[in-house]
């Protein structure tokens, strides 16, 4: 079920991009394009890790047959924090978003803070809901997001709406509707705990598994998500900083490239929001996996997953070998020119960020996350000082270059900290 919506999220996420780049302007679907990346940048970096955090404390604890909820009561706080926080630098930085980033529109600066705070919790719930294996919601969740956004751009190109603040609020909008999943979440939790007599939340049993873990605390926490912040933006820069640097540099006449780079790199992005089933699941198994010390089904799944992911990318690598130009026309339009072998290095790219994500899932699975972390921040680095160099004559290629070199940096350094095996701590523990 969460392959299903998740895999029909991506389709709809091309569709509200496709419609937006019918109906606007090349400026303003640029404009369109440049709130998302900010959007999920931000997103992604200040509330995933408590995703992260959230799925795998969960799994961890459920496998050691503890209960209670001073977790969920931590997550919140740190992620009501980072909410706050966000608040303030927006309205304090308002001038230079506003202005700068968004091209003088107060509506888009406006979409921006409502969905960002919006997300907060979105991404809780995701981590709630992946921790306790309720894959099926989850699916639900990211799909009714989807759908919801992609309205408001089928509403600007049937006419029911216009202009770009129509498009835009579909970002804000998206996850707000999104939280309709929780009630039923919510009932199913703790139907099921008072069935299976759940102790007083005060109450928290010895663990029962193999291998020790230190109680869940505000510096355990914290220690976890900061790590998994680090590594959270370092894939928004790799993901989404090529729009933004490109906009730095581009001049009035080349106004339109941002959006352009952004659509080629929807072939990575857009694999992603497939590949979320995977990643949304693999973290609370082999969280599961190593807490009861099995590292020979831990290290199986591992290995089937880069495989499958080798097998979906080559195809990929294929079709847009074959027909990539023709379907960037198809779905973008307008007159850019798309080159075939930028576009297949990307979808190489694609195949090698896959892989290295899943090796990063193995890595927190493994309370690696320190020593992941700093994987992802030497591979971003390199991305964004090639990008900050002096430009190409080719500026879209200097990204399709950039991409699959720093994928394949920070494959290969995930791959050699998933080699190396167990730390010494935690196999003796």
């Amino acid at each position: 079920m969460l392959s299903v919506g998740i895999a029909v999220t991506g389709l709809v996420t091309y569709a509200y991009f496709s419609l937006a780049s019918h109906t606007l302007s090349a400026s303003d679907y640029s404009a369109i394009t440049v709130l998302w990346s900010s959007v999920f940048i931000v997103v992604s970096i200040l509330y995933r890790p408590v995703e992260q955090l959230l799925s795998r404390t969960i799994a961890d604890r459920a496998a050691r047959g503890q209960r209670g909820s001073a977790h969920l009561k931590l997550a919140a706080a740190i992620q009501l924090g980072l909410g706050v926080v966000f608040v303030v630098g927006a309205l304090a930085l308002r001038h230079p978003l506003q202005d700068d980033l968004l091209g003088g529109s107060q509506a888009l600066y406006w979409v921006l803070i409502v969905a960002v705070v919006s997300y907060a919790a979105s991404y809780f719930a995701r981590g709630f809901l992946a921790g306790h294996h309720r894959f099926g919601l989850y699916g639900g969740l990211v799909l009714m997001e989807a759908i919801s956004r992609c309205l408001f751009a089928l509403a600007v190109a049937i006419g029911i709406a216009e202009g770009q603040a129509a498009v835009a609020f579909g970002i804000a909008a998206a996850p707000i509707v999104s939280l309709a999943v929780v009630p039923a979440a919510l009932t199913r939790r703790f139907g099921s705990a008072r069935q299976d007599g759940d102790p007083p939340e005060d109450l928290e049993p010895r663990p029962a598994g193999p291998v020790g873990e230190a109680a869940f605390s505000l510096s355990h926490g914290a220690g976890f998500a900061t790590a998994v912040l680090i590594v959270m933006a370092c894939e928004q820069a790799l993901l989404n900083a090529g729009p933004l640097l490109v906009k730095l540099s581009a001049d009035d006449a080349a106004s339109a490239l941002p959006g352009q780079v952004f659509n080629v790199l929807l072939i990575a992005r857009a694999p992603l929001q497939l590949f979320q089933a995977v990643q949304t699941a693999i973290l609370p198994h082999l969280t599961k996996l190593r807490a009861s010390g099995e590292t020979d089904p831990f290290r199986r799944s591992v290995n089937l997953t880069l495989a499958a992911i080798a097998t979906f990318a080559a195809g990929v690598a294929l079709a847009t070998l074959a027909v990539g130009p023709t379907l960037m026309s198809v779905f973008f339009g307008g007159d850019q020119v798309y080159d075939r072998l930028g576009l297949t290095l990307v979808a190489i790219g694609m195949g090698l960020y896959l892989a290295a994500a899943t090796l990063n899932q193995a890595a927190l699975a493994r309370s690696l996350a320190k020593q992941a972390a700093l994987c992802w921040l030497v591979s971003a680095g390199a991305f964004v000082a090639f990008l900050l160099m002096p430009p190409w004559d080719d500026r879209l290629l200097q990204v399709e270059v950039a991409f699959p070199a720093a994928a394949l940096l920070l494959c290969a350094l995930l791959y050699s900290l998933f080699r190396r095996g167990e730390p010494d701590n935690e196999r003796h523990s």
